[in-house]
């Protein structure tokens, strides 16, 4: 045991000192620090280390840390290894009923007081930020056309969506977001964060492809846009509001930080660039399975949550979303939606971000990963059907328990 003890810690030594000496040097160019990063085994370091590579801006927890109340749960846990194991998972939690009830940590850097990349799991807390400004009267109405509070954005293909259009990826700006192809929307934004550029500019050049409203497409452009119609609704920077909103609300652990543009002025990339303890995420999936509530404070609007379980309109339904979504999700309210019966969303981020809340069971799910890719169909099926399997435990236990 001690050998192997010794093994591992010489392994993680190692790997950190090799991260940390080329997070400090100087890159030939963005695509290179970006492969580094990314790719197994050095993401496992980069993604609990961001503030290495970027500037950041730190969002200020309150005064107050609220416990989250453990209590064991009548389940079988040990079979969770397999699962860590194949789907590259850094840290696990889970909570029923308001309490945890199991947490891991599987990763080579993870624990409890480590700063995790959401990636786009950033998208889904954005919504929560759009929600408490609505709540407090700072975001005037969801129909509000985007120039309204972005009126440098007039005559580009911006100018015609609503905020709501960008909280359901409907805004009709722009194409299909692909990893593997290098011209795609999506690493020309990667690739503008990296090198330097304006992410202002590239929303100002983007094209519209469809009507505003009548087409899903995934889009971290439109959710970059939304954060910054957070800033000029509230007047705060992004990580001022999301301290305000919700770290000074939710009893946080620690302080979590977007990382910043290089570019002058740096701003947040509110699509993508939160990173906070796994702990300080389930209390985010908290409020959402309390209604929008901390205590007997509602940070929400009272329809958020059931905005965030599925949309109306019939292009953001399970199945829909067409090639820009996969067939077993629906959008709504920058949330991917199962349907079913219980009507359970998810916040996802690339390489294996999960937030996932079953109002209904009273289930939050936290999964952090570090996929070798961005995007794995197979790791999404497997870890969607990990979650729903959980579930189906808790509705076995309750239903012997009489609840």
């Amino acid at each position: 045991m001690a050998s192997t003890t010794n093994v591992w810690k010489a392994r993680s030594a190692a790997l950190a000192g090799a991260a940390m000496s080329h997070a400090a040097g100087l890159m030939r160019n963005w695509d290179t620090q970006a492969n580094y990063m990314l790719t197994r085994p050095t993401n496992e370091w980069s993604f609990v280390n961001m503030n290495t590579y970027f500037p950041s801006a730190t969002v200020r927890r309150g005064a107050h840390t609220e416990p989250l109340p453990e209590r064991a749960a009548a389940m079988d846990w040990r079979g969770l290894a397999d699962f860590h194991e194949r789907t590259f998972t850094t840290a696990f939690l889970v909570l029923h009923r308001g309490a945890l009830v199991h947490e891991s940590y599987p990763g080579l850097f993870a624990g409890r007081e480590r700063r995790f990349q959401l990636f786009s799991l950033s998208k889904s807390v954005l919504s929560l930020l759009v929600g408490a400004a609505v709540q407090s009267g700072l975001l005037h109405d969801l129909a509000d056309p985007v120039i309204r509070y972005l009126p440098g954005l007039k005559g580009s293909a911006y100018e015609g969506p609503t905020v709501d259009d960008l909280l359901t990826m409907s805004s009709g700006v722009g194409g299909a977001e692909d990893w593997s192809d290098p011209a795609s929307s999506i690493n020309q934004f990667s690739g503008t964060i990296f090198a330097g550029g304006s992410l202002h500019d590239m929303a100002r050049s983007a094209t519209r492809a469809a009507a505003p409203g009548t087409t899903f497409n995934y889009s971290t452009l439109d959710a970059q846009v939304l954060g910054w119609v957070v800033e000029a609704a509230t007047g705060c920077t992004l990580a001022e509001y999301a301290s305000r909103a919700l770290w000074s609300r939710i009893g946080a652990d620690r302080d979590a930080y977007y990382w910043l543009t290089r570019s002058r002025p740096h701003t947040a990339v509110g699509a993508a660039s939160l990173n906070a303890t796994a702990r300080d995420v389930a209390r985010l999936g908290l409020l959402m399975s309390r209604h929008g509530r901390v205590g007997d404070a509602r940070v929400l609007p009272a329809d958020w949550i059931p905005r965030c379980r599925g949309a109306a309109a019939p292009h953001l339904a399970v199945g829909a979303l067409g090639p820009s979504g996969r067939p077993h999700y629906g959008y709504a309210n920058l949330w991917w939606t199962l349907g079913g019966e219980h009507e359970a969303f998810t916040g996802i981020g690339i390489y294996g971000q999960y937030l996932y809340v079953d109002p209904a069971a009273d289930v939050v799910i936290v999964k952090l990963s570090a996929w070798p890719r961005p995007d794995d169909d197979d790791l999404d099926r497997e870890t969607i059907g990990a979650f729903e399997a959980l579930v189906r435990g808790f509705d076995t236990t309750d239903r012997e328990d009489g609840r």
